[in-house]
């Protein structure tokens, strides 16, 4: 949380007035102060007569514009936005005078200059970027509009001025109606649907505006300033033209009602080549060339610009998307081409991104082992070291492993499911294919209800009196589904995918299965798969093909991580309930590690596996989460 710098002592305690650069609007009169050593500004925002009164402590929840004095630490204090630029992942290509379009974890970069014409896709989900469907005209100095699954590139740059307009759905390119006046160096705004296309040089600079429908462009009203270089943002009928170059750089806005053109508040700084993004009434300006690169970032509140945190790295040709809470700038060129992302936040939180730190080691180091519990209360079973099955249990409570009962059978490949203190492992490989199932009470091994078919290598969730086993190997890859009550397993519905080394999430009625291999044909998969206690449901894919893979959590907050992709990978991923987005990476790339739901999408726990050999690692995840805090205003 940012700190606000003011000396409220006599101004306040007077009576007298808290201006805007106070955070706060209004005369707040001194008859309305409940004690002079003691202050609270509870408003939000604080309005003309509101009382003052203290606090012993920090209120909790905080929101936006609460204004408090906590007479314990003696302290006035304040919840206000932050603002900040921080790094994403970098692009697979750098480059220039790319199109741009989406939001801020969905994000599409096409086309470019490095310094060869690109027709490259590249797509942002929110950590990372990966290949899409190439354009079908290699361009650059286009403009973009629309969505990372339903995109429009129009206009750009080869070895002549372009027309052309192609629209993407999420893999490909296919060409959509060309522009009226071919030009290079415009403006975008809008959706796939409904495009504005702006300003841009053709034989001269020009204000020409031209609408898109889905499939013809028809002209619109004529900008004020006609000029190049410059971004959009906001849709077909509020529009936002801002900077850029005429014969010199300017400030000038403009703002779009779907037929007019008419002029607002000037940028603080006339700059060209700048990002862009927001909406027509809450904009954002960054980066740009003012005589030199430029790391200068504005906002727009529908009427003026005011400066605020300037970008890590001042670059221009840079392209943008996103809106004014959550804005994305990448690529771009700082004097050679740039593939650097930085993400832009507006927030009252300040956000720990997601982690995985080292934990204490197993006693044993083993692949293929069972696991169950949660990050402070975990448990282990099974598995194999150096090609021999092991029975040997372990519990971790957080920080170590300690010893338990050993299992009734040594074997790996093993399931797990519940928790420390009610475990059960199933199935599993020791010459063959295991149906044995066992039941954990903290500190021994029973024999349970054995599955119907014998198999090793699949999915599990559940709990001891209520567990799920699904997939795997027999001596074929499978589908099946079964379903345990805590003394017998009977059939559930099949997989849509038979497949075995799947990850699993979830419980018995709630289930979720991902990613996996199959044999003859060898293959890795990426299929994602959600039970409700009956049947199966295929969902969006997991972003990285992989078996052999970790699982965590629920059907609707779960956590996919390791595995093998062919090569072993540290890759995490989170599932909302409907598709995956990337987070941060394992710290040691590994597969085969326990298997079996180990903790939460936000407190997991990932133990033993294989790198080159057999490992004793144990990796705690905690998932980003936001902080509200409010800052001290201090005197200055």
């Amino acid at each position: 949380m940012g700190i606000i710098t003011r000396n409220f002592a006599n101004n306040i305690l007077s009576g007298g007035t808290i201006d805007a650069t106070d955070g706060i609007d209004g005369v707040i009169p001194s008859s309305n102060i409940t004690n002079s050593s003691l202050l609270s500004i509870t408003a939000v925002p604080a309005a003309v007569g509101d009382t003052i009164e203290s606090t012993a402590s920090d209120p909790s929840p905080l929101t936006e514009g609460q204004f408090f004095y906590n007479s314990t630490t003696g302290a006035l204090k304040g919840v206000v936005q932050i603002k900040s630029w921080s790094a994403g992942g970098n692009m697979g290509t750098a480059r220039k005078a790319m199109g741009s379009a989406g939001t801020q974890t969905e994000a599409l970069g096409f086309g470019g200059n490095n310094p060869s014409v690109q027709s490259l896709t590249e797509e942002y989900n929110g950590a990372s970027w990966s290949a899409g469907g190439n354009l079908g005209t290699a361009r650059y100095e286009l403009a973009g509009a629309g969505t990372q699954t339903a995109g429009l590139g129009f206009g750009g740059y080869t070895t002549t001025v372009q027309s052309a307009t192609e629209e993407y759905d999420g893999s490909a390119w296919a060409a959509g109606g060309n522009l009226a006046t071919a030009r290079y160096a415009l403006g975008g705004a809008g959706v796939q649907t409904l495009a504005l296309a702006f300003g841009g040089y053709t034989t001269a600079n020009t204000g020409a505006t031209e609408e898109y429908n889905g499939s013809t462009w028809t002209a619109g009203g004529t900008m004020g300033t006609a000029r190049r270089g410059f971004p959009g943002c906001g849709t077909q009928t509020a529009a936002l033209g801002f900077g850029g170059i005429t014969t010199v750089v300017v400030a000038n806005t403009e703002e779009y009602d779907g037929s007019t053109w008419t002029a607002g508040g000037s940028l603080n700084t006339a700059r060209r080549s700048l990002g862009g993004a927001g909406i027509q009434t809450a904009g954002l300006a960054f980066g740009g060339y003012e005589g030199t690169n430029f790391s200068g970032t504005e906002q727009y509140d529908g009427s003026s610009w005011s400066n605020t945190t300037n970008m890590t790295t001042g670059r221009s040709e840079l392209s943008g998307a996103g809106t004014l809470q959550a804005g994305l700038g990448f690529g771009g060129s700082t004097g050679a081409n740039s593939a650097a992302t930085e993400e832009f936040t507006s927030s009252i939180n300040v956000t720990t991104a997601a982690a995985w730190a080292s934990g204490g080691n197993l006693t044993t180091a083993r692949q293929g082992l069972a696991g169950a519990g949660t990050q402070t209360a975990g448990l282990a079973a099974g598995g194999a070291a150096s090609g021999t099955e092991q029975s040997a249990t372990e519990e971790y409570d957080g920080s170590a492993w300690t010893a338990g009962g050993s299992l009734g059978t040594a074997r790996q490949s093993i399931q797990g499911a519940g928790t420390q203190t009610a475990g059960l492992v199933f199935g599993g490989y020791i010459t063959t294919n295991q149906s044995a199932t066992e039941e954990y009470d903290g500190s021994a091994w029973t024999g349970g209800g054995n599955l119907g078919t014998a198999r090793r290598s699949f999915g599990g969730a559940g709990t001891q009196t209520a567990g799920l086993g699904f997939g795997g190997y027999t001596n074929t890859n499978s589908n099946a589904t079964e379903e345990y009550d805590g003394s017998a397993w009977t059939a559930g519905g099949n997989m849509g995918t038979a497949r075995y080394s799947l990850g699993a999430a979830g419980t018995q009625t709630a289930g979720l299965g991902f990613g996996g291999n199959t044999y003859l044909p060898t293959a890795f998969k990426n299929n994602t798969e959600e039970y409700d206690g009956t049947s199966w449901t295929s969902s969006n894919n997991l972003n990285t093909t992989r078996g052999s893979i970790g699982g965590a959590g629920t059907q609707t907050a779960g956590l996919a991580f390791g595995g093998s992709t062919g090569s072993i990978t540290a890759a995490t991923e989170e599932y909302n309930g409907t598709s995956w987005s990337n987070t941060t990476s394992m710290s040691t790339a590994r597969r085969s590690m326990a298997s079996g739901p180990s903790g939460t999408q936000s407190a997991a726990l990932s133990s033993g596996g294989f790198t080159t050999t057999q490992v004793a690692n144990t990796e705690e995840f905690t998932g980003a989460f936001d902080t509200t805090t409010a800052s001290t205003i201090t005197t200055s």
